[in-house]
């Protein structure tokens, strides 16, 4: 089930959040178990055979998490001071959790990786090992994550209560499962069981309502309309210019960002109607002005947790250069791996690696460049970086660069301006009375698109910081795009990191 669909924002969401507060009145377990219940079902609405690869993962999870649970509490249980043949296990569980880990990230790896691997070995290798029939389960990326989270925190005693309940709300919670953002287990659980929390707030809806409109209208008439453009360059691509390359790398810019902050914006909201408020994931990423900069405003959960779980593990910046740029690469490596199985995601990770150490070690002196100019450099990085990122190889990359340094065609297609003209261009002309320009600035809408998209990216704060600014205008304005959004959902388009 997808945010952006009819059966969520009509029935789904409403009735989960009823049925949520009236299980309350008569216990927090009941309150838990419809959100259980209600994730279980979004989950699987697609796809049930996914749904039973992600109860293998919690069960195993779950059952290592007691193991741990069990150990540290043996003494304090019983009352009985620990067997010697105990003695030093919990100092040995260690090992366990990190055999945990590699089962975890070797399930993603399997799923996301296998046949990615017998391709390449087909190639370099000359062989003809057949391809596996796999089936993606979505947000593996994510959840498997989670897990991780969880065991550690378990294992760091940061949790009071190994709870099952708890648990598998938490990796199964419906707003955050497919595309996160990523949670701290014990912010969460905490969240989760705070008393305060279990009823109504009315100011909640009217914030959550406002960001998910918000959210939404990003992603329905914004981000869509950008995919549309981006698609048309893709799927013309010999007859792409080269003024038609350089726009459609702008497009995937704003295409990526509108598409997974306008999510990000819809998880938030519909959480704050459960009084869970789920972590920021953007701050204002394309006013970056280094790559550094960018990464601490982009997917900032999958950035923490990164930094958490393996570049302070590893000794961060404590242990000299050569582990600060050995770990800083792995990280980006890492990335690179997680968000997809082709050897453009990994090269787009090591690059924004080095382009990270080329900034700790230069940063000093860029303190003395003037300060626009460092933005157009990052921005004009983070362009080249997302065109790698959305080419289906290396080579097609390369290719599509070199298209555009040689400048050898400035028109723009006609096709690609069309990208921008909508079924409402017409109600909207007729309303602002925007005949002199549509009929003699060509490709008019499409520059009103860009010209909105800088301004929403470069001067409007992000909707997480203006979470619980209310007034009435903008319930109005929220109220306004998310009639305009909702008219407009045509069909389910899918969200791009649905495929990590």
């Amino acid at each position: 089930m997808r945010f952006n669909s009819f059966i969520f924002i009509l029935l789904f969401l409403p009735l989960t959040a009823l049925l949520y507060f009236l299980a309350n009145r008569f216990h927090k377990f009941a309150g838990k178990m419809v959100l259980f219940i209600a994730s279980i079902i979004f989950y699987a609405y697609s796809d049930w055979y996914t749904l039973i690869i992600l109860g293998i993962s919690c069960a195993v999870n779950y059952l290592f998490s007691i193991l741990i649970t069990k150990t540290d509490r043996f003494g304090e249980a019983t009352g009985c001071e620990i067997p010697p043949h105990l003695k030093g296990l919990r100092y040995r569980m260690w090992g366990g959790v990190f055999l945990l880990v590699v089962v975890n990230v070797g399930l993603l790896l399997y799923f996301k990786y296998s046949n990615f691997a017998i391709t390449n070995i087909n190639t370099y290798f000359t062989t003809e090992i057949a391809l596996k029939e796999l089936i993606l389960p979505i947000g593996i990326s994510f959840f498997t994550f989670q897990q991780i989270a969880y065991i550690v925190a378990i294992y760091r005693k940061e949790i009071d209560k190994n709870s099952l309940i708890d648990y598998l709300v938490f990796i199964l919670y419906f707003p955050k499962i497919l595309m996160g953002p990523l949670t701290d287990p014990v912010d969460f659980i905490g969240q989760l069981n705070d008393e305060s929390r279990k009823r109504i707030n009315w100011e909640n809806i009217a914030c959550g309502i406002k960001i998910f409109s918000l959210g939404l209208f990003k992603k329905v008439m914004i981000a869509d309309v950008f995919s549309k453009a981006v698609s048309w360059g893709y799927t013309n691509y010999d007859a792409a210019t080269s003024a038609d390359w350089f726009l459609v790398m702008l497009f995937y810019t704003f295409e990526i960002y509108f598409d997974f902050s306008g999510y990000s914006d819809m998880a938030v909201g519909a959480s704050m109607m459960f009084n869970i408020t789920l972590p920021v994931n953007f701050d204002s990423p394309y006013k970056a002005i280094s790559i550094r900069d960018f990464w601490k405003r982009w997917h900032i959960s999958l950035t923490r947790f990164f930094t958490k779980y393996i570049y302070i593990p590893l000794g961060g910046s404590r242990k000299g250069i050569f582990f600060t740029c050995f770990n800083t690469m792995l990280v980006f490596l890492v990335s690179g791996i997680w968000h997809g199985a082709n050897w453009t995601f990994i090269l787009w990770g090591l690059l924004h690696g080095a382009f990270s150490i080329l900034d700790r070690f230069t940063e000093k002196y860029q303190k003395n460049i003037f300060e626009p100019a460092r933005w157009i450099c990052t921005f004009t990085t983070v362009n080249i970086l997302w065109l790698l990122f959305r080419s289906d190889s290396i080579n097609q990359w390369r290719d599509i660069l070199n298209r555009m340094i040689c400048f050898q065609n400035t028109t723009v297609s006609d096709g690609l301006i069309n990208s921008f003209v909508l079924q409402e261009s017409s109600f909207i002309n007729d309303v602002l009375r925007l005949d002199w320009y549509t009929e003699n600035i060509r490709g008019f809408w499409m520059m009103l698109y860009i010209l909105i998209s800088y301004a929403i990216c470069l001067v409007f704060e992000n909707n997480y910081k203006k979470l619980r600014h209310n007034s009435w205008f903008t319930m109005i304005i929220s109220a306004v795009v998310f009639v305009w959004g909702f008219i407009c959902l045509s069909g389910e388009s899918v969200f791009v990191y649905f495929n990590f």
